[in-house]
């Protein structure tokens, strides 16, 4: 196995997923930099949310280590895997909000949990993450009050209320309208430039992978391992693979484009 990259804020190793005796992705290695907006893109079904719970500790590989700048967290102990996962947003493709709660309290939860802040800065704090993506206002609604767009920023803004450096956001445009969409993708690009944060994200949105991101990974369903890694806007023609190029383009090569 290659030594992680120590300059890199994650970084995969020979990786292989598997359910029981079904491998559903083998020998997968890549790097996220700092401040990266990395996307894990490939077809349904081919283990991009499994790849992102393998990378927050939620599966364990059968073969092969992740790392965060470095430190092993795949073979780190019980605490100081917790030490590694407090670093971590996560937005979960639904929102994950529950709905018997208000926005507000709903981020306001994560931090009454794991800080000792008195009631009232946890209040403000929670109407400063809601503010941060453009959800000053909507403190007191409950997510069924509010539009799927409004939900997924909500997802966002309690995935931040710890303060995180790295988020994770499983498929944040599904069941988005494409206006909605492209608002969200602008909030993504607008955190990672005022909050320094970095980014993975799990989607097979053609648009929001090549307005948001600057480096990815792809999945192949064929070859059970990764197609290609880097910037999906140089991928898209220049990969070697056909399939990664076919998929970044809906099935048209440069030629079917030109002449069209």
């Amino acid at each position: 196995m290659d030594a992680p990259d120590k300059d890199s804020k994650i970084s995969v190793r020979s990786l292989t997923m598997a359910f029981g005796n079904f491998v559903v992705m083998r020998d997968l290695n890549f790097d996220v930099k700092e401040r990266d907006i990395f996307v894990i893109m490939g077809g349904s079904g081919c283990g991009k949310s499994t790849l992102l719970r393998h990378m927050i500790g939620l599966k364990e590989p059968r073969e092969g280590s992740i790392f965060y700048e470095g430190e092993n967290f795949t073979e780190a102990a019980s605490a100081e895997r917790l030490r590694f996962i407090r670093r971590f947003g996560v937005m979960y493709q639904s929102g994950a909000l529950w709905s018997s709660m208000t926005l507000a309290e709903n981020i306001s939860m994560p931090i009454e949990e794991h800080t000792d802040l008195k009631p009232r800065e946890i209040r403000d704090l929670a109407h400063y993450k809601l503010a941060l993506v453009g959800l000053s206002g909507y403190e007191d609604y409950y997510p069924a009050q509010v539009s799927g767009g409004m939900n997924k920023r909500a997802g966002i803004a309690r995935a931040m209320a710890l303060d995180p450096d790295i988020l994770f956001l499983d498929e944040p445009g599904a069941g988005l309208d494409p206006l909605s969409s492209q608002r969200l993708d602008e909030l993504i690009l607008r955190l990672r430039d005022s909050l320094g944060s970095t980014f993975v994200i799990v989607t097979h949105e053609l648009a929001s992978i090549f307005a948001i991101a600057n480096n990815s990974v792809f999945l192949d369903t064929n070859t059970r391992t990764q197609g290609a890694t880097g910037d999906p806007k140089n991928l898209r023609y220049s990969s070697g693979d056909e399939t990664v190029r076919l998929f970044l383009n809906r099935g048209k090569t440069k030629e079917d484009q030109e002449s069209t």
